[in-house]
């Protein structure tokens, strides 16, 4: 498994392209290699992919606006394979206004098409998937349910699963196979966000889970840095993550 930084955690250093492109070279700088691309300024697929090649980076994963995988879904299979990406993600669906029916209304023939491109489709989810749906199952399981693992994976977030009241070892194990990323986020009193590391959740049996469910890639995402630089954020997170063996 390789660790990569989430994007969305340096949104606010990626709203020009110029801004972009500098956040790029000070996450390579940090020793990542890996990166997902979500909450960015718009940019050309052949931009990013001379991008990531200038700072020996690789985009494994994004989150991509979803009326563009509904509607534009050949050319963001298009886009993807520009800078090499397998897989398309959607980071966020309005779950309890639409309910996982409306889920498969929207995403069942974009998920078919990127299927059979050779790429995956891949939902990252929040508190609210915790929920239960018509079926008096969570949203989650009905989720699992609605979609063929070929055409629909996970990217489980760590911190969302716990505030769902999930056990996130427990759900990384139960979608083995199906969660080829996971967001790595802590968590301390009062649910506050943290550095990996810094605060109680239990990453010792998150990381052997996800070791041992074969997760490729674990993305370091701190949504709130709490006033702190969101860039020492993913050092500090980095720093602990390496202390493990993982890199």
């Amino acid at each position: 498994m390789r660790i990569g930084a989430q994007l969305y955690t340096v949104r606010e250093h990626t709203k020009t392209l110029d801004d972009f492109s500098q956040t790029l070279a000070k996450i390579a700088d940090i020793g990542y290699e890996y990166v997902q691309v979500s909450g960015t300024c718009a940019f050309e697929a052949a931009w990013l992919a001379e991008e990531l090649k200038k700072n020996g980076l690789k985009c494994t994963i994004t989150h991509t606006d979803r009326g563009l995988i509904m509607n534009e879904t050949d050319k963001v299979i298009a886009d993807h394979k520009i800078f090499d990406c397998k897989h398309i993600g959607i980071g966020w669906y309005e779950l309890l206004k639409h309910g996982t029916e409306g889920f498969v209304k929207d995403f069942s023939e974009a998920a078919k098409k990127i299927a059979e491109s050779g790429l995956h489709l891949s939902y990252h989810n929040h508190d609210f998937e915790f929920a239960k749906g018509s079926s008096g199952q969570i949203f989650l399981r009905e989720m699992i349910d609605a979609f063929s693992p070929e055409k629909l994976k996970f990217t489980l977030d760590t911190y969302w699963v716990q505030a769902g009241g999930g056990d996130p070892a427990w759900w990384i194990n139960e979608l083995k196979g199906r969660t080829p990323c996971v967001h790595f986020k802590d968590m301390s009193y009062g649910k506050r966000m943290e550095a990996v590391g810094d605060g109680n959740m239990n990453f010792d049996a998150i990381i052997k889970t996800c070791l041992d469910a074969g997760v490729d890639y674990a993305y370091v995402e701190q949504d709130d840095c709490n006033g702190e630089d969101p860039f020492e954020c993913l050092t500090r997170s980095y720093k602990f993550l390496s202390a493990q063996g993982l890199k």
